[in-house]
């Protein structure tokens, strides 16, 4: 398998998309501006225009080589895995490796920033942001509701990437609501371990006295916010 393949490289060649990625930014030239994986800069450059403060984290050497030498200074580039650093950043623009999208949903959890405009998988932006007692409410949906909002935007046919992927994608606007830690994020995974059972048996079992209104409820059937208060109270906060 070749490294492209097994990072999930899909490049955006559709400049129609690009267009639209970067209206709905809508970034202004004081604004700090953050992409993932740049690839082979089909959107850098336009958002390098937009604002004098960019920074991009691409993984591919190769990209990164042909991205130094077109770009120079416009843009603080690294090369290197965005997900281990600590970046500060006003928005953030991405067309991401459908192999990293959980990841990102956490990352960006514990990020203070203002919004997000990403190209994600179709099928994950629905489960981000389905309701609870749905299918695909998971610890991953509460997460990501508990810490941001998320509006669906247009459908991406995966005829706009090269090479196409088995599906089509989607552009979410993500906008921060609170930062979440390592410590809720993994509470909160833990609790949907159990998302089957109901919540009185899960307080019990976690020694916690709470007076929520959903203790016979199942975990999967709890409101995210509810579901960040218990968090919170199992740990203490």
């Amino acid at each position: 398998m070749s490294r492209r393949k097994r990072l999930g490289q899909h490049y955006l060649v559709d400049g129609g998309i690009v267009s639209k990625i970067i209206e709905i930014a809508a970034i202004q030239e004081n604004e700090r501006v953050f992409e993932i994986g740049p690839g082979r800069g089909s959107m850098t450059l336009e958002l390098s225009r937009r604002t004098r403060k960019m920074e991009a984290y691409e993984i591919d050497r190769q990209n990164y080589l042909m991205l130094r030498s077109k770009l120079g200074d416009r843009v603080k580039l690294h090369l290197g895995d965005a997900f281990e650093s600590e970046p500060e950043f006003d928005v953030l623009v991405s067309s991401l490796p459908y192999s990293m999208s959980s990841t990102f949903v956490e990352w960006l959890s514990k990020r203070d920033y203002d919004r997000a405009v990403v190209v994600l998988q179709e099928e994950f932006v629905r489960k981000i942001v389905s309701p609870p007692g749905t299918k695909d409410y998971r610890a991953l949906s509460a997460i990501s509701q508990i810490s941001s909002s998320v509006q669906k935007m247009e459908t991406v046919n995966r005829s706009s990437f090269e090479p196409q992927p088995r599906v089509n994608s989607r552009i979410a606007v993500i906008r921060s609501r609170r930062r979440l830690d390592d410590e809720v994020i993994s509470m909160i995974k833990r609790l949907f371990s159990l998302r089957r059972r109901r919540l009185a048996g899960v307080a019990r079992e976690f020694g916690l006295k709470t007076d929520s209104r959903w203790l016979e409820e199942r975990i999967l059937s709890i409101p995210p916010e509810e579901v960040y208060r218990i968090t919170t109270q199992l740990l203490g906060r």
